[in-house]
């Protein structure tokens, strides 16, 4: 099929692997045309084909079919917070992975909620309210008067105070 030709109708697009329409904006709510995306069949198949290409782009990928879509911030959901048996911090994100959390990246944001580098550090996720609190369960004050992680027996500095964790909305 050939692509479209020509200046789209007056307030149109043409849907075009580069110009898709779709985006992810800073609160992980999908849109495409400016209309949000409800279904929440829809919005789980988004959140499992996000991924980032080599070029550091962000593309739906569904089956052999993909287009890139555009991402205002955080392109992951951090669902939940476990402990593995080995005493490592994992955590699971809204495209169905799981990881290590990777502790130096935690950040809280402007609006009080944290944030974490994934994908080997080339994304940024977003904690759900309920694995922000899963964390605050892990967290007690250290010897030094700062925060640590708390995974088993194992005990993991995190860069975050108290008074960054406190920022109200």
């Amino acid at each position: 099929m050939e692509p479209p030709s020509g200046q789209p109708p007056s307030g149109k697009r043409w849907h075009t692997r580069e110009d898709s329409g779709i985006r992810l904006d800073a609160s992980l709510r999908w849109w495409h045309d400016d209309e949000p995306i409800e279904h929440p069949k829809i919005i789980e198949l988004f959140n499992i084909s996000l991924v980032l290409d080599d070029a550091g782009r962000y593309q739906l990928r569904i089956g052999s079919d993909w287009c890139y879509v555009q991402v205002a911030d955080a392109a992951f959901e951090v669902r939940t917070v476990d402990v593995t048996p080995d005493e490592r911090v994992s955590i699971r994100l809204s495209d169905r992975t799981a990881e290590a959390l990777e502790l130096p990246s935690l950040r809280v944001e402007g609006d009080g909620v944290l944030t974490c580098r994934v994908k080997q550090g080339r994304a940024k996720a977003r904690f759900s309210r309920d694995a922000q609190y899963q964390l605050g369960e892990l967290l007690e004050p250290a010897p030094d008067g700062g925060l640590q992680l708390c995974a088993g027996s194992q005990r993991y500095p995190v860069a975050l105070s108290l008074d960054a964790l406190s920022v109200s909305g």
